[in-house]
Parts: structure tokens; sequence; C-alpha cells
């Protein structure tokens, strides 16, 4: 893919660079019960980096999902989501890459990913990212 600039100086390099964040495995442990529930992880500390200004981005990241076979293991995720701290991804990508990693993970029944970040420059951002997608 060629590597495209808007007029504010965002590249399309910086956008797909979520693909090559090296981040660590959240892990899972079995499903103790088989009737659907949902389980919801909220992450009421996020920070990570704007790769276009370097400054960082706060939030809170909510994780609802309803378990299959296995559930994610707390510990693992803490540790998943300390990685990001000093990681250069655009906020959207955040909510998305989450998603992705914990479908990888737990292969749940159904995810909602929402990251909710404090307002910079006047302008709250809140991505929802959903699995399975539905239009």
């Amino acid at each position: 893919m060629k590597n495209t600039s808007t007029k504010f100086g965002y590249t399309s390099g910086q956008a797909q660079s979520v693909r090559h964040i090296e981040l660590p495995e959240i892990e899972a442990w079995e499903n103790q019960y088989r009737r659907a529930y949902t389980i919801r992880i909220v992450h009421p500390e996020f920070t990570s980096v704007c790769p276009k200004t370097g400054l960082p981005d706060f939030g809170v990241v909510t994780i609802d999902y309803v378990p299959g076979r296995l559930c994610l293991e707390l510990k693992s995720l803490k540790y998943y989501f300390l990685q990001y701290r000093n990681c250069g991804i655009f906020m959207e990508n955040i909510a998305n890459r989450v998603l992705d990693d914990v479908v990888k993970a737990v292969r749940p029944r159904s995810c909602t990913v929402t990251a909710d970040f404090t307002p910079r420059g006047g302008l709250r951002s809140v991505i929802e990212a959903k699995y399975p997608y539905k239009k």
C-alpha cells in the first residue's frame, strides 16, 4: 500500500502501524458455565501515545463479552494493556486491535470493546468495535 498523507500530515503508514505493534498474548481459562452471561471488564486508566503528535492519550477501555469455552485471564490482560502506554497508535485502532486480540484469545460468543477517550482540543472520541460485526 502506498504511504499517502492527508493535508494535516497523517499518513496511511501511521494508520496501518497497528498491524506491526507487538503486544503480549492475552491468556484464558476455561469457562465453568455453559449458559450465556456477560462479563464486563473496565480499564479506567488506559494510556497510549498519539503517533502523530507524540502526546499521551488517556481513556477508559471497556470490554463486554459473552464467553464461549474460555474467559479472559485478568492479570495477562492488565500486562497487555500496559504495553500500550508507550505505544504510538491511533484511538480508532486501539478499540479494533483490542477486539481482534480478545477474539483471538477466547473466541467469545459476542464482544464489544468501547474506548472512551479524554477530550483533546475540545473533541471527545468514543470508539466502539463489535464482534461479530453486523451491518
